[in-house]
Protein backbone atom coordinates (compact mmCIF):
# COMPACT_ATOMS: atom_id res chain seq x y z
CA UNK A 1 0.00 0.00 0.00
CA UNK A 2 1.28 3.92 -1.10
CA UNK A 3 -0.13 6.92 1.06
CA UNK A 4 0.96 9.46 -1.33
CA UNK A 5 0.57 12.97 -0.15
CA UNK A 6 -2.37 12.79 1.47
CA UNK A 7 -4.13 15.90 3.36
CA UNK A 8 -7.37 15.55 4.80
CA UNK A 9 -9.78 18.39 6.21
CA UNK A 10 -12.61 18.48 7.79
CA UNK A 11 -15.74 21.37 7.30
CA UNK A 12 -16.37 23.32 10.49
CA UNK A 13 -19.59 24.27 11.67
CA UNK A 14 -18.84 28.53 11.53
CA UNK A 15 -17.18 27.74 8.69
CA UNK A 16 -13.56 26.62 7.24
CA UNK A 17 -11.79 23.96 7.52
CA UNK A 18 -9.95 22.00 10.23
CA UNK A 19 -6.88 20.06 8.32
CA UNK A 20 -6.41 17.08 10.71
CA UNK A 21 -3.23 14.96 8.00
CA UNK A 22 -1.30 17.31 5.94
CA UNK A 23 1.32 15.81 3.34
CA UNK A 24 1.25 12.33 4.58
CA UNK A 25 3.22 9.85 2.47
CA UNK A 26 3.91 6.28 3.63
CA UNK A 27 4.74 3.20 1.34
CA UNK A 28 3.95 -0.74 3.52
CA UNK A 29 5.68 -3.44 2.02
CA UNK A 30 3.78 -6.65 1.33
CA UNK A 31 3.90 -9.05 4.62
CA UNK A 32 4.96 -5.77 7.25
CA UNK A 33 3.49 -4.25 10.37
CA UNK A 34 3.50 -1.36 10.67
CA UNK A 35 2.05 0.95 13.76
CA UNK A 36 1.00 4.48 14.09
CA UNK A 37 1.07 5.98 17.45
CA UNK A 38 0.85 9.37 18.53
CA UNK A 39 -1.27 11.37 21.01
CA UNK A 40 -5.05 11.96 20.36
CA UNK A 41 -6.05 14.22 18.24
CA UNK A 42 -3.03 13.31 15.92
CA UNK A 43 -5.11 11.76 13.03
CA UNK A 44 -4.05 8.53 13.46
CA UNK A 45 -7.64 6.91 12.94
CA UNK A 46 -8.32 9.68 10.33
CA UNK A 47 -5.23 7.84 8.35
CA UNK A 48 -6.51 3.77 9.22
CA UNK A 49 -10.21 5.11 7.79
CA UNK A 50 -8.35 6.38 4.64
CA UNK A 51 -6.49 3.55 3.94
CA UNK A 52 -9.66 1.03 4.49
CA UNK A 53 -11.63 3.45 1.86
CA UNK A 54 -14.38 4.61 4.07
CA UNK A 55 -13.08 8.14 3.56
CA UNK A 56 -11.65 10.29 0.73
CA UNK A 57 -8.56 12.38 0.86
CA UNK A 58 -8.93 16.10 0.63
CA UNK A 59 -5.36 15.81 -1.53
CA UNK A 60 -3.25 12.96 -2.54
CA UNK A 61 -4.36 9.39 -3.10
CA UNK A 62 -4.35 5.67 -1.77
CA UNK A 63 -2.67 3.12 -3.84
CA UNK A 64 -3.39 -0.63 -3.32
CA UNK A 65 -1.48 -2.99 -5.21
CA UNK A 66 -1.32 0.08 -7.94
CA UNK A 67 -5.49 0.63 -7.80
CA UNK A 68 -6.23 4.10 -6.35
CA UNK A 69 -8.68 3.30 -2.90
CA UNK A 70 -12.00 5.13 -3.29
CA UNK A 71 -14.38 2.59 -1.51
CA UNK A 72 -13.86 0.00 1.21
CA UNK A 73 -13.57 -3.34 -0.57
CA UNK A 74 -12.39 -7.20 1.06
CA UNK A 75 -8.65 -6.52 0.12
CA UNK A 76 -9.19 -4.41 2.72
CA UNK A 77 -10.73 -5.19 6.64
CA UNK A 78 -11.07 -3.35 9.66
CA UNK A 79 -10.84 -4.17 13.16
CA UNK A 80 -12.73 -1.77 15.90
CA UNK A 81 -11.94 -1.40 19.32
CA UNK A 82 -15.53 -1.98 20.00
CA UNK A 83 -15.75 -5.41 17.74
CA UNK A 84 -18.47 -4.19 15.74
CA UNK A 85 -20.42 -7.73 16.13
CA UNK A 86 -24.52 -8.18 15.39
CA UNK A 87 -25.60 -9.23 18.69
CA UNK A 88 -28.53 -11.62 16.97
CA UNK A 89 -26.04 -13.66 15.66
CA UNK A 90 -23.74 -16.42 17.06
CA UNK A 91 -20.23 -16.44 16.63
CA UNK A 92 -19.77 -18.88 13.75
CA UNK A 93 -23.36 -16.88 11.89
CA UNK A 94 -20.92 -13.57 12.27
CA UNK A 95 -18.00 -15.17 10.63
CA UNK A 96 -20.08 -16.77 8.20
CA UNK A 97 -22.53 -13.51 7.20
CA UNK A 98 -18.71 -11.83 6.10
CA UNK A 99 -17.73 -15.21 4.36
CA UNK A 100 -20.82 -15.14 2.09
CA UNK A 101 -20.78 -11.58 1.67
CA UNK A 102 -17.74 -12.04 -0.09
CA UNK A 103 -17.45 -15.32 -1.25
CA UNK A 104 -20.88 -15.86 -2.92
CA UNK A 105 -19.43 -17.92 -5.37
CA UNK A 106 -17.97 -20.91 -3.03
CA UNK A 107 -19.62 -24.14 -2.45
CA UNK A 108 -21.53 -23.59 1.00
CA UNK A 109 -19.14 -26.56 2.07
CA UNK A 110 -15.90 -24.64 1.28
CA UNK A 111 -17.73 -21.48 2.71
CA UNK A 112 -17.98 -23.61 6.04
CA UNK A 113 -14.37 -24.51 5.84
CA UNK A 114 -13.35 -21.46 6.09
CA UNK A 115 -15.84 -20.42 8.65
CA UNK A 116 -14.21 -23.35 11.18
CA UNK A 117 -10.73 -22.78 10.32
CA UNK A 118 -10.78 -19.14 11.59
CA UNK A 119 -13.11 -19.96 14.60
CA UNK A 120 -9.98 -22.80 15.69
CA UNK A 121 -7.33 -20.35 14.33
CA UNK A 122 -8.34 -17.83 17.45
CA UNK A 123 -9.05 -20.85 19.64
CA UNK A 124 -12.96 -20.01 19.87
CA UNK A 125 -14.18 -23.61 19.17
CA UNK A 126 -16.45 -24.42 21.99
CA UNK A 127 -17.68 -21.10 21.88
CA UNK A 128 -19.29 -21.17 18.21
CA UNK A 129 -22.51 -21.34 19.20
CA UNK A 130 -22.50 -18.71 21.96
CA UNK A 131 -23.97 -15.00 21.45
CA UNK A 132 -21.84 -11.72 21.93
CA UNK A 133 -23.59 -11.11 24.98
CA UNK A 134 -22.55 -14.36 25.96
CA UNK A 135 -18.97 -14.14 25.65
CA UNK A 136 -15.76 -11.74 27.40
CA UNK A 137 -14.30 -8.52 25.76
CA UNK A 138 -11.16 -10.65 24.61
CA UNK A 139 -13.46 -13.18 23.33
CA UNK A 140 -15.38 -10.96 21.12
CA UNK A 141 -12.34 -9.21 20.04
CA UNK A 142 -10.91 -12.60 18.49
CA UNK A 143 -14.69 -12.96 16.81
CA UNK A 144 -13.53 -9.92 14.97
CA UNK A 145 -10.11 -10.92 13.94
CA UNK A 146 -11.52 -14.05 12.91
CA UNK A 147 -13.93 -12.72 10.67
CA UNK A 148 -11.59 -10.31 9.09
CA UNK A 149 -8.80 -13.00 8.47
CA UNK A 150 -11.93 -15.45 6.92
CA UNK A 151 -12.62 -13.14 4.20
CA UNK A 152 -8.48 -13.23 3.38
CA UNK A 153 -7.79 -9.57 3.17
CA UNK A 154 -4.71 -8.18 1.79
CA UNK A 155 -4.57 -5.96 4.05
CA UNK A 156 -5.55 -5.89 7.99
CA UNK A 157 -6.42 -2.50 9.63
CA UNK A 158 -6.35 -2.11 13.74
CA UNK A 159 -7.61 0.42 15.64
CA UNK A 160 -7.12 -0.13 18.95
CA UNK A 161 -8.28 -3.10 19.02
CA UNK A 162 -7.00 -4.21 22.94
CA UNK A 163 -7.30 -1.00 24.13
CA UNK A 164 -10.30 -2.22 26.18
CA UNK A 165 -9.10 -5.07 27.67
CA UNK A 166 -7.15 -6.19 30.49
CA UNK A 167 -3.64 -7.17 30.83
CA UNK A 168 -3.76 -10.69 30.70
CA UNK A 169 -6.33 -10.93 27.69
CA UNK A 170 -4.40 -7.97 25.94
CA UNK A 171 -1.19 -10.11 26.07
CA UNK A 172 -2.88 -13.45 24.42
CA UNK A 173 -3.92 -11.75 21.79
CA UNK A 174 -1.42 -9.83 20.99
CA UNK A 175 1.10 -13.30 20.83
CA UNK A 176 -2.21 -15.08 19.09
CA UNK A 177 -2.25 -11.63 16.47
CA UNK A 178 1.86 -11.86 15.96
CA UNK A 179 1.71 -15.46 15.18
CA UNK A 180 -1.61 -15.65 12.86
CA UNK A 181 0.37 -12.41 10.66
CA UNK A 182 3.56 -14.34 10.55
CA UNK A 183 2.00 -17.15 9.55
CA UNK A 184 -0.31 -15.77 7.09
CA UNK A 185 2.42 -13.56 5.50
CA UNK A 186 -0.71 -10.84 6.17
CA UNK A 187 0.16 -7.04 6.06
CA UNK A 188 -1.56 -5.09 8.68
CA UNK A 189 -1.28 -1.63 9.69
CA UNK A 190 -2.50 -1.13 13.76
CA UNK A 191 -3.54 1.95 15.56
CA UNK A 192 -2.39 2.19 19.25
CA UNK A 193 -1.24 4.82 22.19
CA UNK A 194 1.01 1.77 23.74
CA UNK A 195 4.93 1.98 23.32
CA UNK A 196 5.40 -1.68 24.36
CA UNK A 197 2.55 -2.90 22.36
CA UNK A 198 4.18 -1.23 19.05
CA UNK A 199 7.68 -2.51 19.55
CA UNK A 200 6.38 -6.06 20.25
CA UNK A 201 4.15 -6.07 16.91
CA UNK A 202 5.54 -3.82 14.44
CA UNK A 203 8.49 -3.88 11.92
CA UNK A 204 8.17 -0.07 11.85
CA UNK A 205 6.57 2.35 14.52
CA UNK A 206 5.33 5.63 12.50
CA UNK A 207 5.12 8.68 14.95
CA UNK A 208 2.42 10.86 13.98
CA UNK A 209 3.45 14.81 15.27
CA UNK A 210 0.18 16.33 16.95
CA UNK A 211 -2.58 18.07 14.77
CA UNK A 212 -3.96 20.01 13.79
CA UNK A 213 -2.30 19.88 10.22
CA UNK A 214 -0.34 16.40 11.74
CA UNK A 215 2.39 14.94 9.31
CA UNK A 216 4.87 12.06 10.13
CA UNK A 217 7.25 12.96 12.72
CA UNK A 218 9.87 10.01 12.76
CA UNK A 219 9.93 6.33 11.60
CA UNK A 220 11.42 4.01 13.80
CA UNK A 221 12.33 0.75 12.60
CA UNK A 222 12.14 -2.26 15.08
CA UNK A 223 15.10 -4.99 14.23
CA UNK A 224 13.81 -7.31 16.40
CA UNK A 225 13.68 -10.90 14.96
CA UNK A 226 11.03 -12.96 14.61
CA UNK A 227 9.57 -15.23 16.04
CA UNK A 228 8.61 -13.02 19.36
CA UNK A 229 7.62 -12.87 22.11
CA UNK A 230 7.25 -10.11 24.85
CA UNK A 231 10.58 -11.63 27.39
CA UNK A 232 12.86 -12.15 24.30
CA UNK A 233 11.40 -8.53 22.77
CA UNK A 234 12.51 -6.74 25.98
CA UNK A 235 15.72 -8.94 26.22
CA UNK A 236 16.69 -7.60 23.07
CA UNK A 237 19.69 -5.42 22.81
CA UNK A 238 17.91 -2.29 21.34
CA UNK A 239 14.28 -2.83 23.30
CA UNK A 240 15.39 -0.45 25.96
CA UNK A 241 16.83 2.14 23.44
CA UNK A 242 13.96 2.02 21.09
CA UNK A 243 11.75 2.14 23.74
CA UNK A 244 13.28 5.40 24.83
CA UNK A 245 12.66 6.98 21.53
CA UNK A 246 9.44 6.54 21.40
CA UNK A 247 8.88 7.97 25.29
CA UNK A 248 11.11 10.48 24.01
CA UNK A 249 8.84 11.78 21.11
CA UNK A 250 5.29 11.47 22.64
CA UNK A 251 6.77 13.71 25.24
CA UNK A 252 8.16 16.24 23.42
CA UNK A 253 4.72 16.36 21.20
CA UNK A 254 2.66 16.44 24.50
CA UNK A 255 5.10 19.53 25.49
CA UNK A 256 4.42 21.26 21.87
CA UNK A 257 0.52 20.63 23.00
CA UNK A 258 0.43 21.96 26.60
CA UNK A 259 2.87 24.97 25.30
CA UNK A 260 0.22 25.65 22.46
CA UNK A 261 -3.02 25.16 24.74
CA UNK A 262 -1.19 27.64 26.99
CA UNK A 263 -0.84 30.48 24.33
CA UNK A 264 -4.71 30.77 23.39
Amino acid sequence: MTVDAVTQSFPLDGGGHYVALKSISLDVAKGEFVTLIGHSGCGKSTLLNLMAGLDQAREGGILMNGRQVTDPGPDRMVVFQNYSLLPWLTVRQNIALAVETVYPHLASGERRDIVERNISLVNLSAAASKYPAELSGGMKQRVAIARALAIRPKLLLLDEPFGALDALTRGNLQQQLMQICQESGLTTVMVTHDVDEALLLSDRVVCLRNGPAAGIGRIVDVPIPRPRDRLTVMNHPSYYQLRAELIHFLQDQRRLKQQAAARR
